[in-house]
């Protein structure tokens, strides 16, 4: 469970639903005249991202990278359309207008699978506190010495779910062009499967995210100093005092800031992004390795963090509107952290992707 920048096994529920849009090989011949065509002609919402090469992980000069973003590895990613923006709450609504879903955090917990991710003997947890609901960020009332122990700002909320993202008293009302929040791998799963889409992979997105920058630790550059302009995040004192110099305390409205070279916007801040991607704390020394381009990556075979063995994570991108430059600045862009399927929190939503193959039907 991603909370903020480090992991912990925490509270998880699961779904009525396991639905999995698998990622298709990508062997098919698409004849020019088409692929044109498709590009020219975008689905809505989408824009067409060109087959690249490009160096994953964190840059020699990014001081705030973590051991887990190391080392580069050269990576080459076929075209793809990915989502301009977070999927927002207007569309997540829709989905489940049409389907009636149920998300993560709105089912009721079962101990028995619940049990499999925690340590042989852990207790069953009172009944109530068994009750469906996600994690919620809750500000310190005085400054924090110690920023790994997240539990001082993290809490568990009976009753929050992406319908009330910070809680039973909460709604998402005018905020249709919100993200939508408390979104577990499932959920995402899930919307692809109605909007015939599939989540990116970590390397497409980091891809995507670079816009087509070379060697910088953000999207728009190296300079920190125009962050406010560029990313929705945490300003001022973590976790006690944001300063709201991007303008918004929690999340803000897709578009709220400029859009990178590819015309995305929100890669960097907001709420973190799902990928397909198994985290695997070795998976990057793994690749670095085999010392050549590795085509289409998917990830790991296997989920691996020895500081949450029991629960089986996706790499999360992007970072939040809690990530600050005192503490994690999970807005670069090689930032990556775990978070387990079917945990969601306040601070975690997704975008899609399509290819062209899927939308030939290929």
């Amino acid at each position: 469970m991603a909370l903020g920048c480090k992991n912990e096994p925490g509270i998880e529920s699961k779904s009525n639903s396991k639905a999995t849009i698998p990622i298709p090989e990508r062997e098919v011949v698409i004849s020019q005249k088409i692929l044109d065509s498709l590009i020219s002609n975008p689905p809505e919402g989408l824009v067409w991202i060109p087959k690249g090469t490009f160096m994953q992980g964190a840059v020699s000069h990014d001081k705030m990278a973590m051991q887990h973003e190391k080392p580069q590895h050269q990576v080459t990613v076929d075209g793809f359309f990915m989502d301009i923006t977070e999927v927002t709450n207007a569309q997540f609504s829709e989905f489940v207008n049409e389907t009636g879903y149920i998300t993560v955090s709105e089912s009721e917990i079962e101990w028995e699978e619940l049990k499999k991710q925690l340590p042989e003997g852990t207790p069953k947890p009172h009944d109530s506190i068994m009750q469906p609901g996600s994690l919620i960020f809750k500000k310190t009332k005085e400054s924090v010495p110690n920023l790994y122990d997240f539990s001082q700002w993290w809490k568990w909320k009976i009753g929050a779910n992406w319908r009330h993202p910070s809680g039973p008293d909460s709604d998402i009302n005018g905020k249709d062009d919100h993200p939508v929040v408390h979104i577990a791998y499932e959920d995402a799963q899930a919307y692809c499967k109605w909007a015939e889409r599939r989540l990116p992979t970590e390397a497409e997105w980091e891809y995507a995210a670079r816009g087509g920058k070379e060697n910088t630790i953000f999207f728009w550059g190296d300079t920190q100093d125009v962050l406010s302009q560029n990313v929705n995040s945490w300003e001022g004192e973590f976790p006690v005092n944001n300063t709201l110099e991007d303008g918004y305390e929690r999340t803000a409205p897709v578009k709220s800031y400029p859009p990178n070279t590819f015309g995305l916007y929100d890669m960097a801040g907001n709420v973190w992004e799902i990928t397909t991607d198994y985290y695997n704390l070795n998976y990057y020394s793994q690749l670095a390795s085999k010392n050549k381009t590795s085509i289409n990556p998917t990830g790991a075979n296997n989920p691996y963090n020895p500081n949450n063995p029991y629960s089986k994570e996706r790499v999360i991108k992007g970072g939040s509107f809690l990530c600050s430059d005192s503490y994690c600045a999970s807005y670069r862009v090689s930032s990556r952290m775990g978070n387990a399927n079917d945990s969601s929190a306040e601070h975690i939503g997704f975008r899609t992707v399509v290819t062209p193959e899927m939308l030939l039907g290929e």
